[in-house]
């Protein structure tokens, strides 16, 4: 790995962390919930995304964007959620990682909102038909899905959201600004012709979402 920072100035364990930053506050550590209360229910019903964050045995990590209707990740019970696997490519990089490391780290978001909602846990593949079955879209039950034991549930202030201004329309980039995913894969890959790409894609956008 190349070299960029001074050796002297890193940070090399949880002491100098805590003497670098100073301490938390009070309520930072109070605001830590060990499962889902109504404020968080209700936060997860409105959610239509998160970033599901999880690690293999060997610490490879990986962040992974899930989105669909408000309220698709279902809450089982206070201390359990249920997220549907939908079709993709394939990869399964997040449900891999978890069958040699469960832990688990979900960010939800709400357009217009700028807080999130953070929850930390212990994650399990499922191919549960029954209990898949509620989490249908378009007359499609999802065959895999990802349940979550809460371990930790507490809401982030809004600073990163507002310092970015996600929600503002007006700091939407033009979509033709940058090449669609269909060219960046044919140009990465040498595999398929651009526009042979881009028109797969927006087939599969349009038959292919659950």
């Amino acid at each position: 790995m190349d070299c960029f920072d001074d050796p002297t100035a890193r940070i090399e364990d949880a002491d100098a962390l805590r003497g670098h930053i100073g301490p938390v506050h009070p309520l930072a550590t109070g605001k830590v919930l060990r499962r889902l209360d109504q404020f968080c229910k209700d936060f997860i019903a409105l959610s239509p995304f998160l970033v599901l964050a999880s690690s293999d045995a060997q610490g490879n990590a990986d962040a992974s964007p899930r989105g669909d209707g408000p309220g698709f990740v279902r809450v089982l019970d206070d201390k359990t959620l249920l997220i549907p696997d939908r079709r993709g490519n394939n990869r399964v990089d997040s449900l891999g990682n978890i069958m040699s490391a469960p832990g688990v780290g979900l960010v939800f978001m709400v357009p217009g909102i700028p807080e999130t909602l953070r929850v930390n846990g212990k994650g399990r593949a499922t191919r549960d038909a029954e209990l898949l079955a509620p989490s249908a879209m378009q007359e499609r039950a999802p065959v895999t899905g990802l349940i979550v034991e809460v371990e930790e549930a507490y809401f982030h202030c809004g600073k990163a959201l507002i310092r970015s201004k996600l929600w503002d329309p007006a700091t939407q980039v033009p979509r033709h600004s940058f090449p669609t995913l269909g060219r960046i894969i044919a140009d990465q890959t040498k595999a398929v012709d651009g526009d042979e790409a881009d028109r797969n894609l927006e087939e599969g956008y349009r038959t292919r979402l659950y």
